[in-house]
């Protein structure tokens, strides 16, 4: 795929997941990468793996002063910014009378609120790129309820309201805006959250647990973080180019011919 060597891309939630996933991938194909995290160390083990070229920014994406210092010491490092994947992200899981006030806030804040503060920080240097691009780590849980994750669902639903709005507001900018949706990465923070909570619940071992959720995905295997890097990085290059406001299911086919009532 067309992806400018020169490009000039920030990463949030940088430092593992998914994130991570996507930094290798940009800089594997020769951008310039920085990685933002809030964990400090994190930060400095990934970006000493990125190589020389790579910039380590530490930061809460929920401070809007924090995301345009960020910026602007990413802008100053690379002379621009042309690319940034939101992937900062936290996940919540107990049923709705036992959620607290302030786990609440904690997951709209990272989830939706930094999002925000990120487009809004990026946006001026994306704009004055000419070609930038903006993707967004949305989830399954942005398109349809799940129990026991509402604050999560909420925040991955208003992350895709999100990415159609700022889609609609700077096409014409020669910006593009998406959000890629995938299903539960057992890698990944989420997906080992919800095999923690699993395995307390019932009698099953992880083996099955796994098994028994990739049976739910048409082809039979579970996500992994390099089936959502690809496709993130699809969006950033070049043939993308025409695409915006898009949220694409990352899902194994999970939701194709679901029977309400039936597992």
């Amino acid at each position: 795929m067309g992806i400018a060597a020169e490009r000039k891309a920030l990463v949030t939630g940088g430092a593992s997941g998914f994130g991570l996933d996507v930094a290798r991938r940009l800089e594997r194909a020769g951008a310039r990468v920085a990685v933002l995290d809030v964990d400090a160390e994190r930060v400095r083990a990934a970006a000493g793996e990125l190589g020389d070229g790579a910039l380590g920014v530490t930061a809460d994406v929920r401070s809007v002063a924090a995301m345009r210092a960020a910026v602007d010491e990413v802008v100053a490092a690379f002379g621009g910014l042309d690319t940034v994947v939101v992937s900062a992200g936290v996940f919540h899981m107990s049923p709705l009378a036992e959620i607290g006030e302030d786990d609440w806030d904690r997951v709209l804040d990272v989830n939706l609120k930094g999002a925000f503060t990120t487009a809004q920080a990026a946006m001026p240097a994306l704009r004055a790129s000419g070609r930038g691009r903006l993707v967004t780590i949305g989830s399954d849980a942005g398109k349809r309820g799940f129990p026991l994750q509402l604050a999560y669902t909420a925040s991955k639903f208003g992350l895709v309201g999100l990415t159609e709005s700022v889609a609609a507001e700077v096409a014409a900018d020669g910006v593009t805006v998406n959000c890629v949706c995938p299903v539960g990465c057992p890698t990944t923070g989420m997906g080992q959250a919800v095999l923690r909570r699993k395995l307390a619940t019932g009698d099953r071992t992880e083996d099955e647990i796994l098994r028994a959720a990739a049976a739910t995905n048409p082809v039979g295997r579970n996500a992994t973080e390099a089936d959502v890097g690809a496709a993130v990085l699809y969006f950033v290059s070049d043939e993308a180019a025409f695409l915006t406001g898009v949220a694409l299911d990352v899902d194994g086919g999970a939701k194709l011919g679901a029977v309400p009532g039936v597992q």
